[in-house]
């Protein structure tokens, strides 16, 4: 069985943590652990994180050595990972049960050592576990493939869907940016040469705003965007601004399921 190593950054998620870290742990592809960088909480979250570390050996919490931001404390967890496959689920999210098994036996098939999921979306007051969600029709469809090309215009990539084969890839961390470090890595990846595969099935469980509404956080992501395209990516300002249109035609698409 191949194991997989879950990345997951915590900051302040108290009320949220235990659903997310109870969704790894309850996977039916049981071979896994859990690397988790706690980015310097003040609500008790590394507590949390401890007790579950002594009910399962799984577990495995550290504590940032300063306050970084959720890349760095993604890094942080990948560079302890040991497994074959790196998966990435952050703390106010969950994964339903049978994720990690049909997204390894999707991968197998496939020969695809990047692969990523349908998920569906819950209010951000869902405060029940994976084990009880009930699917409901909100849904962000995996497109069944991408390349460099085509993610340059879109990230179709949910990070709590996404997994990466070790084997193939070697250890891949995330860049060094304030934000958006998740599509710069996928685009890095994508960049050298290995298209991503998307799985039909939503299989994790994002929590989001009501349907309909546009975060003030995602239009902030704009200016990141830019400088993604921009500096990381090499961009054009043509090339750049058409990326940064479908960023933002993505961004109120989904705001609407």
């Amino acid at each position: 069985m191949p194991l997989v190593s879950v990345v997951m950054p915590v900051y302040n998620s108290a009320a949220t943590l235990g659903a997310a870290v109870r969704s790894v742990l309850t996977q039916t592809h049981s071979d896994l652990e859990l690397l988790i960088t706690d980015d310097k909480s003040s609500d008790g979250s590394m507590d949390l994180l401890m007790e579950f570390a002594r009910q399962d050996k799984r577990v495995l919490p550290e504590s940032a050595p300063e306050q970084g931001g959720a890349g760095r404390a993604r890094n942080l967890a990948i560079e302890r990972a040991r497994g074959d496959y790196v998966a990435f689920l952050d703390s106010d999210d969950m994964w339903l049960p049978e994720k990690t098994e049909r997204q390894i036996e999707f991968a197998a098939a496939g020969t695809a050592p990047l692969t990523f999921t349908s998920y569906f979306k819950m209010d951000a007051d869902y405060d029940g576990e994976s084990t009880d969600f009930i699917p409901n029709g909100r849904v962000v469809r995996a497109r069944e493939h991408v390349d460099y090309r085509a993610m340059l215009v879109r990230d179709y990539i949910g990070a709590l869907t996404a997994m990466y084969d070790r084997n193939v890839l070697g250890t891949r961390l995330m860049p060094e940016m304030r934000k958006r470090q998740d599509y710069a890595l996928w685009l890095s990846i994508m960049r050298d040469g290995a298209d991503a595969w998307g799985l039909p099935e939503p299989l994790a469980v994002y929590r989001a705003h009501q349907a309909g509404s546009l975060s003030s956080n995602k239009m902030s992501l704009i200016p990141y965007n830019w400088a993604l395209y921009r500096e990381h990516e090499g961009l054009s300002v043509p090339r750049a601004t058409r990326a940064l249109t479908g960023a933002v035609w993505q961004s109120l698409r989904n705001s609407r399921i």
